[in-house]
């Protein structure tokens, strides 16, 4: 789900819910599983939130302090992290916008609009970060004017994979929105610009993702769901998101993570859809526990387990792998070697989190996570990137 970087543009609350679910899911390997008729069947749960906290797409108020504070003082690892973030070409305040567009096409045949979507959805929400950590109002500038550029101009989002992009790009450009909205200089947006903004989300992204389908697939949509949910404060739509995360059964966190070994539904498929899975999954925990949702938590920590046995592969060593564990629509015959030893940059996120703050065990996340230190950008548009920075406690 990644392109080339470019060179150039382009033509926390104090309660916790704590989660207990059983896994599902199973299947034959090497050929197509079950059919995806009838998915997510299991009865509805609700979040039990009746407010949504702001701002908390990826990072709540106190953690975008931590980051600003952290950094003046000069404090590692956070400086480091910073001096990668700050230097990438989507956190420059001098970055070209590439869009708007009225249509953007995701699709094997043609992606016209696609790469102009995700550039700069990169670029809002790394100049919004950089807007919040050096109060320089050129980075301001730059993240509301992309976010401009998009909400008047784009009307449809289409192609063979309009759900990924809906997804995986919504997820990142309501992270933008959230900082800008909440934290952005005074009288810098408009309520009615605000209100166009939402409504582009709702009418256009929302639509294409709320259908939730196969493994990494099904995630992308369920993750722009959750990050939109908030920028747009629609409990809705966040309890909608909070649903399929619970008992999706093939896109929930039980369908994703096989309990008991910590197997990835896509660990045979290839290495980095395995990577793109669980930092999806860290993402959604993240917001979750911005909003007081012990999600990192949910069915004993799966996800932890999760990260451990995809580390430990990747590391060199040896794992249990069941072929009936995969997807809905496909299963694979053994342990994919393709991409063994390339980590994408979403390891901070989880080692923070189990590590520093629950005092966990996660001896190979941790061992990835200090080789990576400081994490640098992400593959694409498909995670945040440099974790040494965002998400160090």
């Amino acid at each position: 789900m990644t392109e080339p970087r470019p060179s150039t543009t382009p033509g926390a609350p104090n309660r916790r819910r704590f989660l207990q679910i059983t896994a599902v899911g199973a299947g034959t390997a090497g050929f197509a599983g079950a059919s995806l008729a009838g998915a997510n069947q299991a009865a509805a749960v609700t979040s039990g939130l009746t407010t949504l906290t702001h701002p908390g797409v990826l990072h709540s108020r106190a953690d975008l302090d931590r980051m600003r504070a952290k950094v003046a003082a000069g404090a590692e690892p956070w400086l480091g992290g910073y001096n990668v973030f700050k230097d990438d070409f989507f956190s420059r305040s001098t970055y070209t916008v590439a869009g708007g567009r009225a249509t953007v096409t995701r699709d094997p045949a043609g992606d016209s609009g696609n790469a102009e979507l995700w550039y700069d959805c990169n670029a809002a929400y790394q100049n919004a970060l950089m807007w919040y950590l050096t109060r320089d109002t050129a980075h301001a500038t730059k993240a509301l004017t992309i976010i401009r550029s998009w909400t008047n101009a784009l009307q449809e989002i289409n192609g063979k994979d309009a759900e990924l992009a809906a997804g995986i790009y919504g997820a990142k450009l309501a992270a933008a929105v959230e900082i800008m909205h909440y934290t952005g200089p005074a009288g810098s947006w408009t309520a009615a610009e605000l209100a166009d903004t939402v409504a582009m989300f709702e009418n256009v992204f929302v639509p294409l993702i709320n259908v939730y389908g196969d493994g990494a697939y099904g995630l992308m949509g369920l993750k722009g769901m959750m990050q939109i949910a908030v920028a747009c404060n629609n409990l809705a739509l966040f309890d909608n998101a909070y649903n399929a995360f619970m008992t999706h059964s093939c896109c929930g966190l039980t369908k994703l993570i096989q309990s008991g070994t910590g197997q990835c539904c896509e660990s045979g498929r290839t290495q980095g859809y395995a990577q793109l899975i669980l930092g999806s999954l860290a993402e959604i925990c993240q917001t979750g526990w911005i909003q007081g949702l012990d999600l990192f938590g949910a069915s004993d920590s799966l996800l932890l387990s999760g990260y451990e046995y995809t580390a430990k592969y990747n590391l060199g060593n040896t794992v249990p792998y069941d072929a009936t564990f995969g997807r809905c629509d496909w299963h694979w015959s053994s342990i994919s070697t393709d991409g063994r030893g390339t980590y994408r940059n979403i390891y901070e996120i989880a080692y923070n989190h189990y590590v520093k703050r629950a005092g966990k065990s996660a001896p190979y996340t941790a061992q990835v996570a200090s080789g990576l230190r400081p994490e640098g950008a992400p593959n694409q548009c498909d995670h945040p990137g440099f974790g040494t920075l965002l998400f160090t406690l």
